[in-house]
């Protein structure tokens, strides 16, 4: 944001941009809108916005005492929104009054909004899940290696569990909980979730299939067919401590609703589930869940990936696009 407080002799060259999340913006937010509550204001604007005029020829144009022409002027200074000089007269000095910005521009949300793309980003680290019931193999490993202990659940309650930068089970869920900071007053057009992820089998094994389910606030959106656990080679971020013979990276997956429906990696998958279906506007928050299921016909686990694991630095990141 340029800031008000450093005038400038150039009439509207300022774009003033104002975010009402920003408590530093807040002092110039109210007085701009102080200054703006006026006709009279507006039409003092109006008038030097193409060029400076003295407060006489201001008071003169709108037909107002000297006295209220200078409050008014006052006003739009403590704004930033207009300054005054004093110039050679002809009996003495005169002030001279210059608009100060060429527009004006309030953001109601906050700044993860990408206001090019329209959308929000959240990357949620993969410890960070909310609610889970797994059934091993199962485990957490962090920087450090395994965290607590190898294939049982217990492991899932650690205090240690959000350092966690691989996480895989056999059968059952993980769930991931979000805020819900869906804007209203704009047009949803996509919800996205995107994460590293693959198969788990003993050691690790290139031709393992396993069926992992998404869900998004407990509606089904769609299954896929993951080709194994990957271990050949090492992850572009696993760090040494990993040994070799275990899995090493997955595939970035990618699950999206839309006004028509679930896909999974841009293939349409559910045209039933849509963004209008899944109670977006009921709960302070919007739910992720990844799932091996009991009637799994391909029941091989999965592994999910963080930001410092696999081949992509990042978490579960949910994408909110307008």
């Amino acid at each position: 944001m340029k800031t008000v407080q450093a005038p400038s002799k150039v009439i509207g060259d300022k774009n003033l941009e104002f975010n009402l999340a920003a408590p530093s913006h807040k002092p110039f937010i109210v007085a701009a809108g102080k200054a703006l509550s006026s006709p009279v204001r507006i039409d003092i604007l109006n008038l030097i916005k193409t060029k400076p005029l003295s407060l006489q020829e201001i008071s003169r144009l709108l037909q107002l005492p000297l006295s209220s022409t200078a409050m008014h002027i006052r006003c739009l200074e403590d704004a930033g929104l207009v300054i005054t000089e004093n110039q050679p007269g002809i009996r003495g000095s005169m002030r001279v009054c210059m608009c100060h910005f060429l527009s004006f521009h309030l953001e109601a949300y906050d700044a993860n909004i990408d206001t090019a793309g329209r959308s929000t980003l959240y990357d949620m680290p993969v410890g960070n899940y909310y609610g889970f019931d797994v059934v091993p193999t199962c485990g957490l490993a962090g920087m450090e290696g395994v965290i607590d202990i190898f294939d049982n659940p217990i492991s899932f309650y650690s205090t240690d569990r959000l350092n966690a930068q691989l996480i895989w089970f056999n059968l059952g869920f993980l769930e991931y909980r979000y805020p819900n900071k869906i804007n209203p007053l704009l047009t949803l057009q996509e919800l996205s979730f995107t994460l590293e992820l693959c198969s788990e089998a003993p050691g690790y094994s290139e031709h393992w299939p396993s069926d992992i389910t998404f869900f998004i606030n407990e509606h089904e959106i769609g299954t896929f067919t993951c080709p194994g656990d990957f271990g050949v080679r090492r992850g572009r971020l696993t760090p040494d401590i990993w040994p070799m013979g275990r899995t090493q990276y997955g595939m970035l997956t990618v699950i999206s609703l839309r006004p028509d429906g679930g896909y999974i990696n841009e293939v349409l998958v559910n045209s039933e589930t849509t963004l209008s279906t899944v109670g977006l506007g009921e709960y302070p928050f919007i739910s992720f869940k990844i799932c091996i299921k009991e009637d799994a016909v391909n029941k091989g686990g999965v592994n999910i990936f963080g930001e410092k694991y696999g081949d992509y630095a990042q978490g579960i990141c949910m994408r909110i696009v307008y």
